[in-house]
């Protein structure tokens, strides 16, 4: 009778220690199956983001370092093969180079240090200002990683950044302007010198441009000759390309291309006639009926 109980009790524990075994067992697997899953959710995220180019919040730890407030903490993350770089404009030019770790590290032979960029910003007030931009590599998002500065004094310091929050940057004019406005392959404009009216839009309303104006169609590519009612332009944006005044005396008077007839294509002009000098934005628009 001893000997059944005492067979019977050790079936029981034997039962009671299998039991929980497997259990643990199966807890272990369920996280690590949950694991996995965690891992593969971070993949895809990575994925998702495909090449091109976004607007991210560039953050920092510090206010003595950080993005020009123009760009309202934002920079311009590019992607390209899998690969991420944030270009930021900073609030002056009195950093000189940047490291991506750590400042001790940054000070070894053979460092790759990021050099600077000359950045043009303006302001909400209208005024712009050159300073010192950085194309820095990116890791991943979302995750602080070290980024060393190099000020005018020679010293360098640590700091932490990170960034987040990439949405696709918006179409560009240039964009907007293939998709809804007439282009010269369109109008099948030969290769020769025209004259067309063209209107101009933006800043104070004082400056204005002399219409019709010339332009000139050569192996499919239009350029347009803008005499300004001022000769205190010295320059033109357009599509981020700088362009210089062709004449020395009189009126300033620029050539620049045409990307699109029938709608307004944005420029920007820089005056001196003030105090200092200011990048003004303006629209030009080209109107195709009066083309002779």
């Amino acid at each position: 009778m001893h000997k059944r109980l005492l067979i019977l009790t050790l079936a029981v524990v034997m039962s009671v220690l299998v039991t929980t075994g497997c259990g643990k067992k199966e807890k272990k697997a369920e996280n690590t199956k949950s694991s996995g899953i965690t891992q593969t959710t971070t993949e895809e995220k990575k994925s998702e983001l495909e090449d091109g180019v976004y607007e991210v919040e560039f953050k920092t730890d510090s206010s003595m370092f950080h993005v020009n407030e123009a760009k309202d903490g934002k920079g311009e993350l590019t992607v390209k093969n899998g690969d991420m770089t944030v270009h930021i404009s900073l609030v002056s030019k009195k950093i000189v180079n940047l490291f991506v770790g750590l400042a001790d590290d940054a000070k070894k032979d053979g460092a790759s240090l990021l050099e600077p960029t000359t950045d043009t910003v303006t302001y909400s007030d209208g005024t712009s200002e050159e300073v010192y931009g950085f194309d820095v590599p990116v890791a991943s998002l979302d995750e602080e990683f070290d980024l060393a500065v190099l000020g005018e004094s020679g010293r360098w310091f640590d700091h932490k950044v990170s960034v987040t929050n990439p949405i696709p940057a918006e179409t560009s004019d240039e964009d907007s302007n293939e998709v809804s406005g007439e282009k010269q392959t369109d109008l099948k404009l030969e290769d020769g010198t025209y004259s067309i009216n063209v209107k101009l839009e933006g800043g104070s309303g004082k400056a204005s441009v002399t219409s019709p104006c010339q332009i000139k169609v050569e192996n499919g590519n239009v350029t347009a000759s803008i005499e300004w009612s001022s000769s205190n332009y010295d320059f033109m944006m357009v599509n981020d390309v700088k362009y210089l005044p062709v004449n020395e005396d009189g009126n300033s008077v620029f050539e620049i291309p045409v990307s699109v007839f029938d709608e307004p294509m944005a420029v920007s002009a820089d005056t001196t006639a003030m105090s200092k000098p200011y990048l003004i934005d303006y629209t030009l628009e080209f109107d195709s009926t009066t083309i002779k």
